[in-house]
């Protein structure tokens, strides 16, 4: 990419959000910001006993994230947040205006298959559903691109990376 962006790295649990972030900034040669670290212990919690949580919830967790973002601007950086609703994206570009969005996307039983084999992590498959309830996928007046998550990780970055170059042609 030419100018170096933020990139939000955005989708439903499980779609490896975590997985790809690090391999992406490693890519891009901009460090990486686990999206979740910026979670409140109560937002954690409220997860952990497999309640999902409302917007009253999210807005101190997006403004966090927005902050780092908007730190990043014109350094570059990747993020990871779940940035499921249009709202969720309008209030990380109103801390960083010009992130862009990658989505991680897929089939839910994949997505599914993957979340049972993660180990230690707070969101249980359970929450899956409401997640994909949630999703509004990006809108053309959005910077971002979809990408599948079909593959192993480096060929998902890879098809990232492609895809992000394409946003500065």
């Amino acid at each position: 990419m030419s100018t170096p962006h933020v990139v939000v790295v955005m989708g439903v649990a499980g779609t490896g959000k975590t997985t790809i972030g690090p391999l992406l900034a490693a890519e891009l040669g901009v460090p990486y910001a686990e999206g979740d670290d910026f979670h409140p212990a109560a937002n954690i919690a409220k997860m952990s006993a497999g309640t999902p949580l409302d917007d009253a919830d999210r807005w101190p967790w997006l403004d966090a994230i927005g902050q780092w973002a908007h730190g990043r601007a014109g350094l570059g950086g990747v993020v990871s947040s779940s940035a499921l609703k249009r709202a969720y994206r309008d209030r990380l570009r109103s801390e960083a205006p010009g992130a862009v969005f990658l989505h991680l996307s897929g089939d839910r039983s994949l997505i599914e298959e993957r979340m049972a084999g993660r180990k230690g992590h707070f969101m249980p498959t359970a929450l899956l559903d409401s997640q994909f309830a949630t999703l509004q996928p990006l809108e053309d007046d959005e910077a971002g691109v979809a990408v599948d998550v079909s593959g192993s990780p480096e060929e998902i970055t890879q098809r990232a990376v492609a895809a992000l170059r394409r946003l500065d042609t």
